[in-house]
């Protein structure tokens, strides 16, 4: 059964053997499906900041609303499987988000911009973070991107400058929820 955009947000197709290479035994990336509350898509986000109570419906609303934006939203996950030829999915460990944005400006070039970086904490140190970042560099760079950005804590600076990044502005921010300020998100 193939996979419709309602289904999937990312074409197979994009999902390079050159990306699915990065990843160890054990793990696989592949496209944010519709189904994939039940396989701890939030888990993951939760272990990188607060998400509030969100139910399967909301979340398949949201995932719902981002497939109807062909083309701006990659969500990409990291999927443990099964071992010894066993590729039953497990659970998600991993998510990582290129929001791409057609611009006027660079001769109405298109910037990528890399979101929501996460690794499952009992995951953490294993480098998947690393690998995550550099599938989405290659997807952008697949889908025309001229350059990728990203907003990071200072804390985590050293990391995107080891993957490649380096610092180019500040980032500044106004918040229009309290909630979302007491959660620093």
């Amino acid at each position: 059964m193939s996979l419709h955009y309602t289904e999937t947000l990312i074409p197979s197709s994009i999902i390079t053997p050159s990306i699915q290479s990065l990843l160890p035994t054990g793990y696989t990336f592949r496209s944010l499906r519709r189904s994939d509350y039940k396989l701890g898509h939030l888990d993951v986000l939760a272990d990188l900041a607060h998400i509030g109570d969100i139910s399967e419906e909301e979340w398949i609303e949201r995932f719902d609303y981002l497939a109807r934006c062909g083309g701006t939203y990659f969500v990409l996950v990291i999927v443990e499987v099964g071992d010894d030829g066993d590729r039953g999915e497990k659970r998600i460990v991993g998510t990582g988000t290129l929001v791409v944005e057609r611009k006027f400006l660079f001769k109405l070039g298109i910037q990528g911009h890399i979101e929501d970086i996460g690794i499952k904490a009992d995951q953490q140190g294993k480098g998947l973070g690393l690998k995550m970042l550099k599938a989405l560099d290659s997807i952008a760079k697949d889908v025309g991107c001229y350059k990728t950005i990203l907003d990071c804590s200072a804390k985590n600076e050293g990391f995107y400058v080891k993957c490649g990044y380096e610092k180019a502005g500040t980032e500044m921010q106004h918040y229009f929820d309290d909630e979302a300020v007491k959660h620093h998100v």
